[in-house]
């Protein structure tokens, strides 16, 4: 494991115990950017299988998991103490499979019906993402979907700063303590984050169709592909 990868799992461990107790004031968009996440994931399976990239608690495949409770569910997640959260969170269904490694090595041994990840490829390179973007497309079965809740960098430096200070804005004011949001910050040098039109091209790219945008507030999006 390198050691950029390596850092990015020790401050996710030691956040793992407090990580969902401070999504909501985090990040500000919080309901439309689950609910619409979880909105366009579709299938006409009954049991989907689900893989969750970077998985982390597991916040997003929960609101999965409640719309398609039949699924078989994979997550996968560089930091144990983070999948131990979601262990807890998913106790006593046996349709949920761990696994706790780099992704963006990991060689996946099946396909899926449908492929998550939210707020962790922006911590990857932009040859990083390229690369998992295109491993993604491979480990999707026909007809299957990409949905990626993420955060992106600024077309232009002054978008870039105008993204910034809102949110440092509304992170300032949100009611955590200061040693919560330094936290935070600190985190935030971890960040990669590649524009959206850049992202949107390297899955049209791969091959993937019907590639959008559903939803952006500021650099929080959503974004869609299928194959």
């Amino acid at each position: 494991m390198d050691f950029e990868r390596s850092d990015i799992k020790i401050k996710f461990n030691e956040n793992a115990s407090h990580y969902d107790g401070q999504r909501k004031k985090l990040i500000p968009c919080f309901n439309d950017f689950y609910s619409i996440a979880t909105s366009i994931v579709e299938t006409n399976l009954k049991n989907p299988s689900i893989l969750d990239i970077g998985a982390g608690t597991g916040l997003l495949s929960s609101f999965i998991l409640d719309k398609f409770p039949g699924a078989n569910l994979t997550l996968i997640d560089i930091s144990e103490k983070m999948l131990e959260v979601a262990k807890e969170r998913f106790k006593g269904k046996t349709n949920v499979t761990y696994i706790i490694d780099d992704y963006t090595k990991y060689k996946l041994d099946k396909k899926f019906d449908i492929i998550i990840s939210s707020l962790s490829i922006h911590h990857l390179t932009d040859d990083d993402k390229k690369r998992l973007y295109s491993d993604i497309y491979s480990s999707l079965n026909n007809n299957g979907v990409f949905i990626n809740a993420d955060q992106v960098l600024g077309r232009t430096p002054f978008i870039e700063s105008l993204y910034k200070k809102d949110w440092t804005n509304k992170v300032e004011n949100s009611g955590l303590s200061g040693e919560e949001i330094h936290s935070a910050y600190e985190r935030t040098k971890l960040d990669k984050m590649s524009t959206l039109d850049d992202q949107i091209n390297w899955l049209k790219d791969i091959g993937f169709s019907d590639v959008d945008c559903i939803y952006k507030y500021f650099n929080f999006i959503v974004l869609f592909g299928k194959k």
